[in-house]
This record gives structure tokens, C-alpha cells and sequence, in this order.
């Protein structure tokens, strides 16, 4: 089932998409829910940032291509982690498929994305083992871990290099039916691919990291993790369009706009 938050005619609901159509949900996926009568062509709502998590967790050096190429770029010996990396981002960061991704007046050149499978949790959990940890799961979208690679160097932490406002596209809805092994990530920059991975060809798979999360913290219907990235990025400027496709989801597209002052933006 694939599960869509969209506005139409001033309002804001959840929905079921069924082709190229949309179906009014009355109630929420994740407790009691009914059909609404009739249905909407996608091209004629809006569609929304499928949720805002409640805890909003990421992955670090997840994929080895991505390490690597990192570390080569150092001039360094690539460190594999032997343990899931787990952090954090912002939710102000958070904007939907559509909407623009702003690059900061003061940012540098090197603005990069990072196309990912995103896990939504479904259920209440805590203390999960590898046997049940998919049990939470409710199902998956896609994220586009916007990165300042400047900032990223400069700063002790990752305050404005991945949390600036509109840093973190997600959508555009919830896919609750995938084969995480056959999932293929697909990057295109202005319609030129760039960028292509198998999407579960990670270091630690989803469930070694709800297992390390469940050992510290509760986790809740909402809350999403971006499971990482594989590969590198051009340097993004105002007017490009980014699209990551992950097979069996669909597509999340997002233009990147120039900051020109406080409060406005040019392209």
C-alpha cells in the first residue's frame, strides 16, 4: 500500500495511492482508518512531507563505495566501522518532494546530495532482536541527505552542514509493500543519471540498527531512519534538480534555489 499526505482544496489529509490517482483516507496508517468516496489525479493535489517524525535518526557510512571514496579523497586508509553508526538530524531541515531546496547565501560551491532509502516505523518498540526486528517496520520512503561538504570540514558537528532549513527532501509518500533486495537506487542530476547503487548493498543492514537503537531508546510510530548513502556527488548549483528513484517506491524531486537575501530566494 502506498500511503500519501496531499492538500486539495485547502485541505490536508492522508490518502492511498492507487496509479495515478489518490484515494481520501479518513484517520491516520498508523491506527483506525476508512476509505473516503471517490478519488484525485496525483497531478492535481499537493503533495505533502509525508510525516514529521517524532525522533528523526540517521546512518553514517553505510555503504562501502561511499566510504571509500570519502577516505580517498583524505588521502586515507578506509576506516569500515565494525558497529552501526547512528546519529541525528533536524526537523526544520524537512521539506517535500516538489519543494526547493535553498542554498544558503554564505554556503560554498560544494553542496552535494545524498539519495536514500528512508525506514518508517510503524509500531511502539524497544529492546528488539534481530528475529523481530522488522516487526516495527511499517514501511519506506526516499531522503536527500543535502550536505555543505565545507561547513561539514569546518565544524565540529553537523549543526548547519546537514541541518540548514530544506536540507532533508523526504517523500513522496510511504511504500509499505518493497523487496528490499531487488531495491535499486537511481540519482539523476537535471535528467543525467549520476549516481546508481543497490539500495540494500549496505555495511549493516536495517535490522542490525533497530536492534542498536532498541538497546538505548524507545522507538515510535512516526519516527523515521535514513539508512545512508552510496557513492559520490557533483557539486549541486541554483537550478539544478535532483531526482533519486528507488525501485519500488518511486521518485523524489527537488530543485535547489539560491538564497539571495533574508526571506528571499532566487533561482
Amino acid at each position: 500500500m502506498r500511503w500519501l499526505k496531499f492538500t486539495a482544496d485547502g485541505q490536508t489529509s492522508w490518502g492511498i495511492v492507487e496509479g495515478d490517482r489518490v484515494i481520501a483516507v479518513s484517520g491516520d496508517p498508523f491506527g483506525e482508518w476508512r476509505r473516503a468516496h471517490g478519488s484525485r489525479s496525483l497531478a492535481d493535489v499537493k503533495i505533502e512531507l509525508p510525516l514529521m517524525p517524532r525522533t528523526f535518526y540517521c546512518v553514517g557510512l553505510n555503504y562501502l563505495k561511499h566510504l571509500k571514496e570519502a577516505a580517498d579523497k583524505r588521502g586515507e586508509v578506509p576506516n569500515v566501522p565494525d558497529r552501526p553508526e547512528i546519529g541525528y538530524r533536524a526537523q526544520n531541515a524537512l521539506i517535500a518532494h516538489d519543494e526547493e531546496v535553498v542554498i544558503p547565501a554564505t554556503a560554498t560551491e560544494k553542496i552535494h546530495y545524498e539519495g536514500e532509502l528512508v525506514v518508517v516505523i510503524g509500531k511502539k518498540a524497544k529492546h528488539l532482536s534481530e528475529a523481530d526486528a522488522m516487526s516495527c517496520v511499517f514501511g519506506y520512503t526516499i531522503g536527500n541527505d543535502v550536505s555543505e561538504r565545507t561547513w561539514q570540514k569546518a565544524d565540529r558537528g553537523l549543526w548547519r552542514a546537514k541541518n540548514a532549513d530544506t536540507f532533508k527532501p523526504m517523500g513522496p509518500w510511504i511504500e509499505t509493500d518493497v523487496d528490499l533486495d531487488k531495491m535499486e537506487t537511481v540519482v539523476k542530476v537535471n535528467g543525467k543519471e549520476s549516481n546508481r547503487f543497490r539500495t540494500n548493498d549496505m555495511i549493516f543492514g536495517i535490522k542490525p540498527f533497530i536492534v542498536e537503537l532498541t538497546k538505548y531508546f524507545t522507538l515510535w510510530p512516526g519516527d523515521v531512519i535514513w539508512m545512508g548513502t552510496d557513492g559520490a556527488s557533483p557539486d549541486l548549483k541554483a537550478g539544478d534538480v535532483v531526482e533519486i528513484e528507488i525501485t519500488g517506491i518511486g521518485t523524489l524531486r527537488n530543485r535547489f534555489v539560491a538564497e539571495t537575501a533574508p526571506g528571499s530566494r532566487k533561482a
